[in-house]
């Protein structure tokens, strides 16, 4: 006759080792989502700019994961009052505002990801929200209303002779597509129905003028190098 024996237990110097090594257990179980997150999980830290059609959020793009993408959303706070108050604010001048998200994966905004990003919550700061700016509202919701640019970076270096804006509302946003490379966010007096190509100087900001012979350019609204050498 077997007699049934108990499995000889490990003895833990503490209740918290013995807690600790039981989590470390039960992690084993976990679906791979939750114990390995997507590579594009992070901080995204996004430009906000707009009128009173609309408002967009463009993501401060790197060459390195997790921010190499460039995406452009078009966005809209939960907040009704709020939003209305973004929209005029916006509309009356070109000062820099900038949105300190929670973390997700950008990945979750590519076209056909199997779970969308439909919303986000952020910090908006008048300002650039690692440079000294100030923030004005602490934890707001925005609503992901629609994708309107999504591409994938390349690390490699890369010079090309002309710089490319794709239209965004009334505005146009400069196409990464080299390396180094600027960030540049323009506004127009109206919208134009294509994509605008001026010749390119380096990380020089595009020339008002060039710009202008092109499209009804009004203002700079972002420009950096910082974050695409």
């Amino acid at each position: 006759m077997h007699r049934f024996r108990l499995p000889v237990l490990p003895v833990f110097a503490s209740r918290t080792d013995a807690l600790r090594r039981l989590a470390g257990a039960c992690l084993l179980f976990l679906p791979l989502s939750v114990t390995a997150l997507e590579p594009s999980h992070g901080v995204h830290g996004m430009v906000l700019f707009g009128d009173r059609d609309g408002l967009y959020a463009a993501r401060l793009p790197m060459f390195h994961a997790p921010h190499d993408t460039q995406v452009v959303l078009r966005v809209r706070f939960a907040d009704p009052r709020l939003e209305r108050t973004m929209r005029a604010r916006l509309d009356a001048g070109t000062a820099l505002w900038t949105l300190e998200p929670e973390r997700f994966a950008l990945g979750r905004l590519a076209p056909g990801a199997g779970d969308p990003l439909r919303a986000f919550r952020a910090r908006a700061v008048e300002g650039h929200f690692e440079r000294g700016g100030v923030t004005r509202v602490q934890d707001a919701q925005l609503r992901v209303e629609r994708v309107v640019l999504y591409r994938p970076l390349r690390p490699q270096a890369a010079v090309h002779p002309q710089s490319a804006y794709v239209p965004v509302g009334r505005f146009l946003v400069k196409l990464v597509d080299s390396r180094p490379d600027f960030d540049h966010i323009v506004r127009l007096r109206h919208a134009v129905p294509g994509p605008v190509t001026v010749p390119k100087r380096g990380v020089e900001e595009s020339a008002a003028a060039a710009l202008a012979r092109r499209a009804p350019y009004a203002a700079t609204v972002y420009y950096d190098t910082a974050d695409l050498r």
